[in-house]
């Protein structure tokens, strides 16, 4: 379903810390307008729609209901994911969701399927493989320019404070389903895995702030994930955010350090410009590329749904203390 009226209208529902760079990516896509959000706490909606120079509205029925919206963003917490999405796509918006996409195989399926249903894009908020780099990588290994592919690696390495983590499910499903989705994109599926994680910092939170997982890929290659809010790497080329991708005749890399500002993020000690960057371009690939050009998203739910698999068989890992097969 193609759009060609000359402003598509945005519509935020939720207006947490994430909502600051995607109505920073909305204001820099030509013919989109952010029209106007909702958000659970009263006092924040009303600052953000300041901040924003858009609408405050009542309800998230009231947001999805005004005809000058045409695509909603689901920003809220995980748990709520599901009913937003769900009264979106009734209302017949096209729709971006925030990753963790559901808190279950079937919620992202029940999206999936809405979608399909109304004829409308539902789009997984899968920023990082809309990064130039990531798509290169991709058409280099797809076109064999790599060789055979030895080994993959998704890095993260990030310190967060606990009052800041206590807003996340941990860092398996927190971080773990960015490296998902990213291997997916880049390499494909695993077909088996084994995970661990740890708590190290946290005096309260009871959630994980470290975890790994050690895969095998379909031809035989292995690939590693580490998700790590428990410390930053000071070290020298460190591993902040690092994605590699190594072959037989040849690698490629992707980096968080390739482009850093020295002034505190909106939770990051310091502003990492690529993740700016890649919502920016995801927001943009959805407002143009996909409502506009009538393509489809990069990573779709189906996507969305194989790392929510990923997820849950990592999670199934640690508690068994075991190789799980996908």
């Amino acid at each position: 379903m193609k759009i060609t009226k000359d402003t598509i209208g945005v519509g935020f529902i939720g207006a947490g810390d994430i909502s600051v760079l995607h109505a920073a990516a909305v204001k820099k896509v030509p013919g989109a307008k952010l029209v106007g959000l909702w958000n659970r706490n009263q006092e924040r909606a009303t600052a953000r729609a300041a901040e924003f120079g858009c609408k405050n509205y009542k309800s998230p029925a009231e947001l999805v209901a005004d005809p000058a919206i045409d695509a909603v963003f689901v920003l809220t917490n995980l748990e709520s994911h599901l009913e937003y999405t769900k009264l979106a796509l009734a209302a017949g918006k096209h729709v971006l969701v925030e990753k963790p996409v559901g808190v279950s195989v079937a919620e992202i399926e029940q999206m999936r399927d809405l979608a399909a249903k109304n004829d409308l894009v539902c789009m997984p908020g899968h920023n990082y493989i809309y990064e130039a780099s990531m798509m290169r990588t991709r058409e280099l290994v797809e076109n064999g320019d790599l060789g055979t592919i030895t080994s993959a690696y998704v890095m993260y390495n990030i310190h967060h404070p606990e009052e800041v983590a206590k807003r996340y499910p941990g860092v398996v499903r927190q971080i773990l389903t960015h490296h998902s989705y990213i291997l997916l994109y880049l390499v494909g599926k695993p077909v088996e895995l084994c995970a661990m994680k740890a708590t190290l910092h946290y005096k309260e939170y009871t959630e994980e702030d470290i975890a790994m997982v050690q895969m095998r890929l379909g031809n035989g290659a292995l690939a590693h994930f580490c998700a790590s809010f428990a410390a930053d790497d000071h070290a020298a080329d460190p591993w902040t955010v690092m994605v590699k991708v190594i072959g037989t005749a040849g690698s490629t890399r992707y980096s968080y350090r390739d482009h850093v500002e020295i002034k505190p993020g909106l939770v990051h000690s310091q502003t990492y410009t690529a993740y700016q960057g890649s919502v920016m371009n995801e927001v943009r690939y959805l407002l143009v590329d996909c409502l506009r050009m009538g393509q489809k998203p990069l990573s779709t739910l189906d996507d969305a749904i194989t790392a929510q698999k990923l997820i849950e068989a990592a999670e199934k890992s640690i508690a068994e203390k075991s190789v799980v097969k996908l």
